[in-house]
């Protein structure tokens, strides 16, 4: 696999399997400098229409709820080598705010989500896929402690959406699209064997 101009990697996996550990174990170990990073969850639909209690009703594990399209003009943009302006998304009000945050090109692009391998258009965008692959009660123990702390979510809340709409689309939707990678990580970021062959991947194709 030899790039043209830009190296485009999938960091996919279940919710709280460590995508973004990995993610940021990458950018550090290849240089933030030459990394441009766009995280699935910042391209939620806009939903401000929506009165908050239908919000909350969203099913956000579902792929209809993030839009593809401007994520996928946006990893062309900075393949052309032009800036883009990444949306900010507020998960306590199940919203898009007004804020963006500039996006350089680099030489990488790193694209991380639960469901960047479920959308055949973005997986053809990859050069390299590479999916975290965590047990289901470890993964659950990190999303409860992340929504809770981060997100304003109460401990049932949490609970009830895991079983309404995160447990059955991972079934659905991101365990299947596990067969897409080209490179599978058990245990996230702790595994530093297989992230030291990522990384030395990574930089013998920029090469």
């Amino acid at each position: 696999m030899k790039p043209e101009k830009h190296l485009v990697i999938g960091v996919a996996g279940g919710s709280g399997s460590g995508k973004t550990t990995v993610a940021n174990a990458v950018r550090e170990r290849v240089g933030p400098d030459r990394i441009a990073y766009l995280p699935h969850d910042a391209y939620y639909k806009e939903l401000t229409h929506l009165p908050p209690n239908q919000r909350a009703e969203v099913n956000f594990d579902h792929p209809d709820s993030l839009e593809n399209d401007l994520l996928i003009e946006h990893i062309l943009r900075l393949k052309q080598g032009k800036p883009v302006h990444l949306p900010v998304y507020d998960f306590t009000t199940h919203s898009r705010t007004e804020e963006t945050v500039l996006v350089e090109p680099r030489p990488v692009i790193i694209v991380e989500g639960i469901l960047i391998f479920a959308e055949p258009r973005l997986r053809r965008l990859f050069d390299v896929k590479i999916f975290v692959d965590t047990d289901p009660d470890i993964r659950f123990i990190r999303r409860l402690q992340r929504d809770i702390s981060e997100r304003g979510r109460t401990t049932q809340s949490v609970i009830e959406q895991y079983l309404r709409t995160v447990r059955p689309m991972h079934l659905e939707f991101v365990e299947p699209s596990k067969r897409y990678a080209d490179v599978i990580i058990p245990e996230g970021g702790f595994n530093t064997v297989a992230l030291d062959m990522v990384v030395a991947r990574i930089l013998r194709l920029l090469e």
